[in-house]
Formats: structure tokens, sequence, C-alpha cells
């Protein structure tokens, strides 16, 4: 892998990062194109970094000149208009382009579980979800009538230590460490999987110049699914406290608060899980490391080391203490 040339269209992002650093661990010749690298996920210093707006394509063209790539990935495509505009600019130019979609344009909710990649991709409550659907359909019909070497890459709930898994973010663990009851979508029964972004980077970097990945799609995820009762309990135990949970139906906080509710209707509220066999066929030595018990650890921690990062919304505070004086469990 290491005359391996690669293009990331973004590169400092939660899973990008990830991604970056092990790309350049493992020899690749690695540039990445953003408009400004973050504090919080520095890009390594091996990587040549070029400053330009990915969604302008005369900007994008200066930066790049003529050169090509054995890989563009971009990062940063969520619409039918960003994939057109990739595949204006590197058709012809490189030997795989990489899309990154989503695990929430499957079937949604799943007919049947474990989900695999030939599970049907439907998506009616989330647009996010949906333009990932039209771009991979506009990517098929590319590789199907052009040959354009595509492989499609869908990551579910992939996280680093600056992510919590709940809408509100750190406001779900400042209310349990104020004593305050949390909400739980459903039952809390459901399953979900949560991957780090380090146990993706394995299988992503291992696809990068794969002859076999090419008209593929392919999701990465870790194999731990817990329920989300238990998400919650895990935060609060690295958090050093037991939270209350309080039980809210999904339709219910979509009711409150239509935002919230659409990434729960279109995504959370369903179960998860994934067979990640065509991941190891194309990627033998993929294996996710990482369990959340400690993950949620490196979260807290990380947050717990400067007051600035613990941030809380008022608006999802003062949303969840609604839910809970609704559905808050009477006394007899």
């Amino acid at each position: 892998m290491s005359d391996l040339k690669v293009l990331f269209l973004g590169g400092s992002g939660i899973i990008s990062s990830a991604c970056s650093a092990l790309a350049v661990e493992r020899g690749v010749d690695l540039t990445v194109l953003n408009r400004g690298q973050t504090s919080t996920r520095p890009l390594p210093e091996a990587a040549r970094v070029l400053h330009a707006d990915v969604r302008d394509p005369a900007a994008l063209r200066e930066a790049l000149g003529d050169e090509e790539f054995d890989v563009v990935v971009d990062w940063v495509a969520f619409t039918p208009e960003h994939v057109r505009t990739d595949l204006d600019v590197f058709t012809g130019r490189t030997g795989q382009y990489v899309f990154i979609s989503s695990a929430s344009a499957y079937q949604t909710p799943p007919a049947r579980l474990p989900v695999v990649e030939s599970t049907p991709l439907r998506n009616p409550f989330w647009r996010y979800s949906r333009d990932k659907i039209a771009c991979e359909d506009l990517l098929t019909t590319a590789y199907r009538e052009q040959g354009v070497p595509v492989t499609v890459v869908r990551p579910s709930h992939t996280y680093d230590r600056t992510l919590l898994p709940f809408d509100g973010g750190w406001t779900v663990v400042d209310r349990m460490r104020r004593g305050k009851e949390v909400v739980v979508h459903g039952d809390g029964t459901s399953l979900w999987t949560l991957t780090h972004h380090r146990d993706f980077a394995r299988g992503f970097v291992g696809l990068l110049g794969n002859r076999h990945a090419l008209g593929q799609a392919v999701h990465i995820t870790s194999d731990e699914a817990l329920p989300w009762d238990e998400i919650f309990r895990t935060v609060g135990e690295a958090a050093g406290i037991e939270p209350r949970l309080v039980h809210v139906p999904s339709d219910a906080v979509a009711a409150v608060d239509a935002e919230w509710g659409a990434g729960l209707l279109g995504d959370k509220s369903h179960s998860m899980v994934f067979d990640n066999s065509l991941l190891r066929t194309l990627v033998p030595d993929f294996v996710a490391t990482t369990p959340f018990s400690r993950g949620a650890r490196e979260v807290v921690a990380w947050h717990d080391e400067d007051p600035a990062r613990r941030v809380v919304d008022p608006h999802m505070d003062d949303v969840m203490d609604r839910l809970v004086e609704a559905y808050r469990p009477r006394a007899l």
C-alpha cells in the first residue's frame, strides 16, 4: 500500500480523521483537500494539505491541477449534485472513487436482521438518508453504464472521543449528574450498533486500492449491538452516576421536537444489527477491538478535561423536561 496515492475530500471529521491517521501510518501518500483544519482533530503531519471549497468545481480543479490519484474519497458528499460534480471532475483521473453513504439508507424499519449489503435501501422518514440513496443510485448507474470504478461505504453510528451517542450530546450527561431523569426512546430494548472510529478505519483503509471492492457497497461496523438502556447506563457508569431513565415513544418525541423525532423514526428507534461478512471477505484482517464500555470512558474523560466542551443545550434540556413530566411513571 506504500505506493498508493489517495485524495481525501475532507479528512478531519469524526470518521475521516481516524482513516487519515491510519492511512498515513500504513504508508499511503495522502492528500487532504478541505476548507481548513480543525484543532480538535488535527491531520497527520505526513499528509499533504490543500485548501479549497470542495463544493466549488472551479476552485477544486484549480487546487488539484491535472493530478491523478489511485483513490479519491469524498467524505462530504451528501446530495446527487455533489456526486455529479465529483463524477465530472474525477472520472478518468482515479482508479477508485469511494462514496461515503450511510447505514441509515437501509430499509427502515428492517424486515429482518442482521442487515446485509443486499438489504433494500428505503427510508421514508429521513431526508438525509433518502439523499444518500439517490447518490448511490447515481453511482450504480455510472458503474454499470460507464464503468466508473465506484466503491460505496456505509458507516453506521460511528463515534470518537468527542461524540456522545445521544441527541442533545452532553446535555444528557449533565442531566444524569444533576440527578434529573433522561429520555430513552421506546422501551429501551431495541438494539443499536456503535462503532469506534479507530475500528472503522481498520476496515476502511483496507478497501483503498482494493480492486475486489470496485462495484461493491459495503458497511463497516462493530459486531457489538447493545440495547439503548444499556448504552445509557454505560455512559452513566463512565460519568460516575446511575442514570434515571424515562421511556418515551419515538413518535411522542417527534410530536414535540420534529428534528429529534426524524432521527429516531428514521434511524435510532429500530434495532440495527449488521453482518460484516462481506467486509471480512474484502479485508480479512478486519476486527473491531473497542467495546463501547471503553469508548464511553474515552468520551466522558475528553469532555471532563475542559469545561468548555461540556455544552448544555437549553432547548433540548427543556424538551426533555416536558417529555419526562408527561411520561414519568406515576406512583400508585
